[in-house]
């Protein structure tokens, strides 16, 4: 289990800034996140950027017990 971490548009997309969820690897966490939040969260979460303990991460990468899984949404600004 990961605390998945969400940021902007992501926690407001999930109505939350962070959960515990299940998963191996960020894919399963991911897949686990847009089950629990539903489509809203799934559309913001596909163009979003994840880390893992503060280290770009895919969706292959290992998620272990107590790791953080941030999910950043692109920022926009001038």
């Amino acid at each position: 289990m990961a605390w998945l971490r969400l940021f902007a548009s992501a926690r407001e997309a999930a109505g939350t800034s962070g959960a515990e969820v299940m998963g191996e690897t960020v894919g399963e966490i991911m897949a686990s996140a847009r089950e629990r939040f539903g489509p809203a969260f799934a559309e913001v979460a596909s163009t979003c950027r994840i880390w893992v303990n503060g280290e770009p991460a895919s969706g292959s990468t290992p998620v272990g017990e107590g790791d953080e899984v941030a999910v950043i949404p692109p920022v926009s600004g001038g």
